[in-house]
């Protein structure tokens, strides 16, 4: 079968390019640079992983709601940590035709200043807390990197839970409850991911701590996925968020969020895909089974029968399956199917239904084989299962082999992918560092960081074990 032109080994990030382009998964030619036009098969990929995020907010009693996009500068305004850390990447709204407004609007980077004027209004005892609400929109931010399909872009697909509590302990169980959907969630997406605490100068404008959800690209660099934030009460001071308490007094909120970008399709495409093409996990594959007819002249209605028997069967087990029946070679569709990533292809021709038995072909390594008819619902099944965990086990491999704990620069120097030295505390040594290993601070594991060595650039007791990578 063809392969791509440009090897994913040879130059991850073409032959990313390459790929996002040849699947139809979205056209960058609009004229703004940045923003995207999805392509049906992208959009409806996007689709099912919303479906999974919204599967896992309904577990967890979350509500979904819609703001606005606009917000109007005096509400951005209310919290300045808040606006200087999002200040430069905002697009602002002059006018309302030929009138000046009054006051400027922006399009929403993200929706804290534009949800919590509402949340002061709709909180007044402590009977109406936790308030857990979510949203999946469009936000907006001037990115003036170079850009990049799902990566970086101007206009993102984003998911975004904004949660209020009566303290910080009850915040803080919410921030345990994200850990544990985004565990689940990416486990499904067949993405292994690390949790990281970012460093003070790092964190998100206004959070008390952020935690990142990165996983490892085949380039070894890291790309940031999501983020969770505590913020305390440092937004429901300016904002107002405050509740009666059971004996009567006033309290701020507590809050938190969690958000998650198109930056998943991303991850799928680089860490599953290979040179022929994409290669999806089965829960989120647009289409699941594809079934190609292998057909011979005077045989077409029985091949035919036998491929609609089988798609029959497997829509009513809730499988997505496609029969393509379009006039043009079967190699031409195996190839077509590949490039997009389909998890299995089911050849029936004549032969096979006189042995009464189908041939199953795996997107994943290739593998090819005649199974009976009879049979074929259950081992699809299995083969499904067998895929999704395919596909973890060998992204959890290149992670596991690429996270390096050492105690010197000098052995930091010669590795790629995360490195993990030890860390004093002092920004001005983690930055020292982050120079000269030309990499980003990602900062402290969540799990497994005490640290009894010594930092490399001061030589004080480390605190704790700093991570660094060459980060999207």
């Amino acid at each position: 079968m063809p392969e791509t032109k440009v090897k994913k080994t040879d130059d991850f990030n073409e032959w990313y390019n390459e790929i996002v382009e040849l699947a139809d998964l979205c056209d960058k030619r609009y004229p703004i640079k940045g923003m995207n036009v999805w392509r049906p098969y992208g959009w409806t990929l996007m689709g099912h992983v919303d479906q999974m995020i919204r599967e896992e907010m309904i577990k967890t009693n979350h509500q979904e709601l819609c703001f606005p996009l606009l917000i109007p500068e005096s509400s951005f305004k209310k919290e300045e940590e808040h606006i200087e850390g999002f200040g430069s990447e905002v697009y602002w709204v002059t006018h309302a035709g030929l009138n000046k407004l009054e006051e400027r609007w922006l399009l929403r980077p993200t929706s804290e200043t534009a949800m919590y004027p509402m949340f002061s209004l709709w909180i007044r005892s402590h009977a109406d807390l936790p308030l857990k609400t979510y949203q999946i929109v469009n936000t907006f931010r001037y990115e003036t990197k170079q850009t990049r399909a799902f990566i970086r872009v101007r206009e993102i697909h984003f998911f975004e839970a904004h949660t209020c509590h009566i303290d910080f302990e009850d915040a803080e169980k919410q921030i345990h409850e994200d850990k544990e959907i985004a565990k689940r969630l990416f486990e499904k997406l067949c993405l292994p991911f690390i949790f990281c605490k970012r460093p003070e100068w790092d964190k998100f404008a206004g959070a008390y701590y952020t935690i990142s959800i990165d996983v490892l690209m085949p380039s070894l660099r890291t790309l940031q996925l999501g983020s969770i934030h505590q913020y305390r009460d440092n937004f429901a001071k300016p904002y107002e968020i405050s509740y009666e308490t059971e004996k009567g007094d006033h309290a701020f909120c507590h809050q938190t969020t969690y958000g998650m970008s198109e930056r998943i399709l991303g991850a799928l495409i680089g860490i599953h895909g290979d040179n022929k093409g994409l290669i999806m996990p089965p829960a989120v594959a647009p289409t699941q089974i594809v079934i190609i007819p292998i057909i011979f002249k005077g045989k077409e209605k029985t091949v035919t029968d036998a491929c609609k028997s089988l798609e029959k069967q497997l829509k009513n087990e809730g499988f997505r399956v496609y029969i393509d029946n379009r006039d043009i070679t079967p190699g031409n569709k195996y190839y077509e199917w590949e490039l997009k990533g389909v998890p299995i292809r089911v050849e029936i021709g004549p032969r096979d239904i006189e042995n009464k038995q189908i041939v199953l072909v795996r997107r994943d390594n290739s593998e090819k084989k005649s199974i009976l008819i009879n049979s074929s619902i259950v081992m699809i099944k299995s083969e499904l299962s067998d895929i999704a965990k395919t596909l973890f086990d060998n992204a959890k491999k290149i992670l596991n082999e690429n996270i390096h704990r050492v105690e010197n620069i000098e052995k930091a120097k010669n590795l790629k992918g995360i490195v993990e030295l030890p860390w004093c505390g002092n920004k001005d040594c983690a930055l020292e560092i982050e120079n000269v290993l030309e990499g980003n601070t990602l900062v402290e594991p969540i799990e497994n960081n005490k640290c009894d060595k010594l930092c490399p650039v001061c030589k004080k007791h480390g605190v704790t074990w700093m991570r660094y990578a060459k980060s999207y």
